[in-house]
């Protein structure tokens, strides 16, 4: 049995029982008394039923209240003209009682829907200001809709190009029309206009994909359409569709936003990296190039033996190897900053590295004891040329950093 058969039998039951208390245990005959109580009766039904099962009960109660208490008993006629107008009455009463009742519980339950739909966006809007992930904000949008709203299918669509990104929620998968989509997304711009019956602006659109209906309803900020959300499950009040699109709107621009600071705070460390690095390359070039200015003045003395001559041309020809390899190095650095850097993995034991990064900085390293310690069968996959260089720049700021004579282990 359905739930309103249950209540029509239940509100028929009581009124047979009020019928045979007054009637065949209290014989009770005073109009006033039964019809009160019947109205009491169908008012009862009409708080908690809807307005055809109090409807029932008020005709039910009439006939009953006809039948056994208005004379001639037993009968379905009516004597008295007043009992007539009494009759009337009462069924006048129980039907714009039932009807006020129906229209109350009616608009309580709207309001406690609107309520809780309000509640569902108060709780999505504290998902999206808790949203940090930027790069997959479609996607984590849908399922956050599809959580707090309890839909079976949501789709943030956002036009890209040609072409569509789509990020999807819930517990089905549906087939979206991308020249559906795109119709919902010609159809939001224009003049926007308001529906004041519905609470929405205009761009609301249903397809079917499958055998499920898809609403679709614009991503808007401001005036401007940027895309749309497509639901499928469970009924959502057409106001709050549209305000849940607003919302999922924000989102779409907050993580877009929070993209572009990230980018922003990555371009403004790169800078001051570049910055740094170039500080410390103008240092590095500097002291090679003292080194060899004093070294040729020294040759140019005429007193100086053959010995010093050679001693000052290795001191030449050591800081030109060391500004060549500063000069490679920032080639590499303009190189990785235009991203046009290719690595050529090898296989290669650790101690290879360590002896290509210990002749780049051997004249740096000459007060230092080097200590390599590795696993005589371990091998690593990397760039050696790369990966040298990088070591000289660690071995090169450890010797310069420590006391002299101390043991520089790697």
């Amino acid at each position: 049995m359905t739930r309103d058969a249950i209540r029509v039998a239940a509100a028929l039951a009581a009124i047979a029982a009020v019928t045979t208390l007054y009637a065949g245990w209290l014989g009770v005959t005073n109009h006033t008394t039964v019809a009160m109580t019947f109205l009491l009766v169908v008012l009862v039904v009409a708080a908690t039923s809807r307005l055809l099962v109090a409807v029932i009960t008020s005709i039910a109660a009439m006939l009953c209240f006809n039948f056994f208490f208005l004379p001639p008993v037993g009968a379905l006629t009516i004597a008295d003209p007043q009992n007539w107008v009494a009759l009337i009455a009462f069924l006048a009463v129980s039907l714009v009682a039932s009807n006020l009742s129906s229209v109350a519980r009616a608009r309580t339950h709207e309001a406690m829907a609107r309520r809780d739909e309000v509640a569902r966006l108060f709780d999505l809007s504290r998902d999206v200001l808790l949203m940090t992930e930027s790069r997959d904000a479609p996607a984590l949008l849908a399922r956050f809709i599809a959580r707090r709203f309890d839909l079976e299918y949501v789709a943030v669509c956002l036009p890209r190009g040609g072409g569509w990104e789509i990020g999807e929620g819930g517990s089905v998968s549906v087939s979206l029309d991308t020249k559906q989509l795109a119709l919902a997304l010609a159809s939001a711009e224009g003049v926007l206009e308001f529906d004041a019956r519905n609470r929405t602006y205009v761009g609301h659109r249903t397809m079917i994909a499958g055998d499920r209906e898809v609403r679709i309803v614009p991503l808007r900020l401001g005036t401007k359409p940027i895309g749309v959300l497509a639901a499928a499950g469970r009924p959502v009040d057409p106001g709050s569709l549209d305000a849940l699109g607003g919302v999922a709107a924000i989102a779409i621009e907050r993580a877009q936003f929070l993209e572009e600071r990230k980018a922003a705070e990555l371009a403004r460390q790169s800078e001051q990296l570049k910055s740094a690095l170039l500080a410390s390359l103008g240092h590095d070039l500097r002291t090679p190039l003292t080194a060899i200015r004093v070294a040729a003045s020294n040759l140019q003395a005429s007193w100086l033996g053959e010995a010093e001559r050679r001693e000052q041309s290795d001191i030449v020809l050591t800081e030109v190897e060391r500004l060549t390899r500063l000069f490679e190095d920032i080639l590499d650095m303009a190189r990785i900053d235009a991203g046009a850097v290719s690595t050529e993995p090898q296989w290669v034991h650790p101690s290879q590295i360590v002896d290509a990064a210990r002749e780049q900085v051997e004249h740096t390293l000459n007060r230092h004891h080097v200590e390599t310690v590795a696993g005589d069968d371990m091998l690593v996959r990397l760039d050696p040329r790369l990966t040298a260089a990088a070591l000289a720049h660690l071995l090169e700021n450890a010797a310069r950093y420590s006391p002299a004579g101390s043991s520089i282990t790697v």
